[in-house]
Parts: structure tokens; sequence; C-alpha cells
């Protein structure tokens, strides 16, 4: 792998929780102790179930919250050791594509506005020159100059989510982390909003974090997937591995649970997820686990391997998981559908 771009080393981040009275009762541990590596111009993905701390983890890893304990390196820098000027200026490089893109942008702002915004904050261009930049950066995500002068009410939520898009670009980022950015968007919409995040990536060699529940774009789109529950991350590695042979009994539930694939030897999940305020000691999986034995109540499970890394006790023991080529974990009708916009691009690129 490359150089690290950002390096997270045992992050935590808790949530108080208070009585009637104001009084505090304990806390949730959304995110405990994660430790992460994100090369430079790779795109990683976290995936877990909803509440399993991964948009926590999205914003602490830019510092829009503040970490309990550990340590948020960019370019080997620390974060948390920056101070507020320090961290404004740092933030150029770094963005965050919101989930909603009806919430993300201001109502009382035109187009023109919200995309320019971070090149005023940042000095990026001279005033003059906004008009002009703004347009360019309208035009890359596929939307006409002359809607600048809208309002964010006049479009659809895929051409918000590419507004949204061109704001976070505007400051030339090297990091932009997005936070299910396409789960908000019909399916056709995804396929286009996916096409355009990849031609993005590539020709601008961003490196991206993709935090989705959606295993069908994160399959088509992210070089290595890391896997979330209660707050831990319990397996790491490159996708195809991830994807083809899963070494965590979650990450097979995870990849079983999409509709009609039939995963073979996948365990059968039972009982609820754990309370955050206090979940399970040792294996916080271990009260939905069928292999779950008596060490995975007493001792929490390292992270092993080497590449494909994942937390449990017994991964060298479990049954062989179903191959890759065989779980298409509803991956096929995206790439149709993108193969689709593709081509509809290209007529229209030989027409003009």
């Amino acid at each position: 792998m490359s150089a690290p771009l950002l390096e997270l080393r045992d992050v935590a981040k808790g949530f108080p929780v208070r009585d009637a009275l104001g009084r505090r009762r304990g806390a949730v541990r959304a995110v405990d102790g994660v430790s992460l590596i994100v090369p430079k111009g790779s795109v990683l993905a976290i995936v877990g179930e909803s509440g399993c701390g991964k948009s926590t983890l999205g914003r602490l890893a830019l510092r829009l919250i503040e970490a309990d304990q550990g340590q948020i390196l960019f370019e080997g820098e620390d974060l948390r050791g920056l101070s507020a000027r320090a961290l404004r200026a740092r933030r150029r490089d770094m963005q965050l594509i919101f989930q909603d893109p009806f919430a993300s942008l201001d109502p009382r702002m035109t187009v023109e506005q919200a995309v320019a915004e971070p090149l005023r904050l940042h000095g990026i261009v001279p005033r003059a020159q906004e008009t002009q930049r703004v347009a360019e950066l309208l035009s890359r995500v596929g939307l006409r100059p002359e809607l600048a002068r809208r309002w964010p009410h006049e479009f659809s939520g895929g051409q918000r989510q590419r507004i949204a898009i061109a704001r976070a670009l505007a400051s030339q980022p090297k990091l932009i982390i997005g936070d299910e950015p396409v789960s908000a968007l019909d399916v056709s919409v995804q396929a286009q909003v996916v096409n355009l995040l990849q031609d993005l990536i590539r020709e601008l060699g961003l490196t991206f974090v993709l935090i989705s529940h959606d295993l069908g774009v994160v399959r088509h789109i992210a070089d290595r997937v890391a896997v979330m529950y209660l707050g831990r991350i319990v397996e790491e590695g490159p996708t195809a591995q991830v994807f083809g042979a899963p070494r965590h009994p979650y990450t097979r539930a995870l990849l079983a649970a999409v509709p009609g694939q039939g995963h073979a030897n996948a365990p059968l999940l039972e009982g609820d997820i754990p309370s955050p305020i206090n979940p399970p000691s040792g294996c916080r999986f271990r009260t939905r686990c069928p292999y779950a034995q008596a060490l995975c109540a007493e001792q929490v499970p390292p992270m092993e391997g080497a590449g494909h890394v994942a937390a449990c006790h017994f991964q060298q023991n479990l049954p062989p998981a179903l191959v890759g080529q065989d779980v298409d974990t509803g991956g096929e009708r995206l790439r149709r559908l993108q193969a689709y916009f593709t081509d509809q691009t290209q007529r229209q690129g030989e027409l003009a």
C-alpha cells in the first residue's frame, strides 16, 4: 500500500446519557478503540448496521466532533493537536458529502453562493473569478453553468447531490468522506452519482472514504472494506477478499441479509442488538453469534491476519464461505444502470 493519507489510532468517542433531571447515567460508546489506515488515492468503505458508529467515525476523522481518546493523523499530522485556526486551514484538504441532499444545502443561498463559499473561506481564487470557477465546478459534476443562480428547492435529489459534490470539490481537497451519499436517491439516480464519483476519484486522484450500508455500491466502488459492529471494526481487508471469503461471522451475516442471495454457511442471527450503553464483554457480537464459546465472553478478540484481518477467536475454524463470484449483493442492477447512463453520456458527446 502507498503512504497513508489518513490514519486513525485507537480512536474512541462516547456520548453521555442523562436522566430526566439531567444527571449522567452512563455513556453510549459510539466508537470504541478504532484504528484504520487510508492510503493515498484509495477508496475505503465503512459498512455496518444503522447505529454501529460509522457516521460518527467519519465525523471524528474530520474532527467535526472531538474524540475522547486516540490519534487522528492526516499526512502524519495529529489533527487533535491543532489550534482552531490551524484546523480551519487544514480542512481545505478534507471535505464531507452528507447523506441528505435536501438538508445539506442552505435554502437561503443560491447554488453559486453555496459552491463559492469554500472558495471565499480559503481564498482559493480572487473574488472576480468566483463565478467562472463555480461554472467550471458545476460543469464537472454534469450540471449546466446557467443553473448557478437557482435555489436548492428548484432541483431534484440527484441534482442537489451533484451540487453538494461540486461544493466539496471547490476547495481542491485531498480527502473526501461520503456519508451514505447515494442512499437517499432513487436507484437510477444512484447509478449516475456513483458513475460521477468514480470518474472524479480517477481523474483527480482523490482519496475517498465511503460510509454506506449498500453492499452493491460498496463492492462496485471500494478498494478496501472495513466492517463495523457496535463501535468497533470487526473485519477489514481488500474488497474482493472480504466479499469472497469473509472471516467474521458478522460479515457473513451482512452478506446473507441481501434478499435472494442464499449465502451458504451464513450464521442465522438471533436476539436483539445489544445496548451500546452496556455492550457485552469480550466479543461484542457473541450474543448473536452461533459460533460463540466461553472464550468469546472472556477476551476481546484481536485483529489477526495479513492484509485481510478479522477480530474473531475462531476465524480459522469457521465453515467455508460462499465464493465471491456467486454473491452479487445487489450490484448487478447498479452495474446495468451505470452502463446505460455511461452509454447515454457517450452518445450525447458524439452528437455534440
